[in-house]
């Protein structure tokens, strides 16, 4: 699934408030709520925390990738987020995430989840990637840099 697919202008958020890890999650789950009124920012929020609790999602260099299957949830959705300052995610490189890109997907996906996370994480491995997002400064900015990144990629 292409990144296009997946992200929209009103799914980028430059400089998403929230000095936690569980803010942030819930500043996420009430902006997909915000898109899609048929998902609940309480069931996303809590998705996304059981989640979290299998494992951190902070895949290093200031990187985390939260996701979670979600009942209700009728085609994948991304959300790409940029915190300033940094947050405690607790990372595999236990430096802090100011970069996150949230997945949700349907609950029956299986492999497509797993494909999409990888193409995620291989565009986020891309340090060129990762210094033109962080130097976002609108919203707009931010979802044109990741659809032009993702189509030169």
């Amino acid at each position: 699934m292409t990144l296009e697919a997946l992200l929209s202008p009103r799914l980028s958020l430059c400089h998403l408030a929230g000095s936690s890890k569980k803010k942030l999650l819930l500043n996420i789950a009430q902006a997909i709520s915000e898109q899609y009124p048929n998902l609940d920012s309480d069931t996303v929020f809590n998705q996304l925390v059981a989640r979290e609790r299998l494992g951190s999602t902070g895949i290093g260099e200031g990187v985390a990738i939260p996701h979670c299957r979600l009942p209700g949830c009728e085609r994948p959705i991304g959300v790409l987020c940029t915190t300033s300052p940094a947050v405690d995610f607790d990372a595999i490189d236990r430096q802090p995430v100011d970069l996150l890109f949230a997945l949700l997907v349907p609950e029956d996906s299986d492999q497509e989840h797993l494909d999409t996370l990888a193409e995620i994480a291989a565009l986020f491995s891309d340090s060129r990637v990762r210094d033109k997002l962080r130097e976002a400064t609108t919203s707009d900015e931010l979802y044109a840099l990741a659809i032009n990144s993702a189509a030169a990629a």
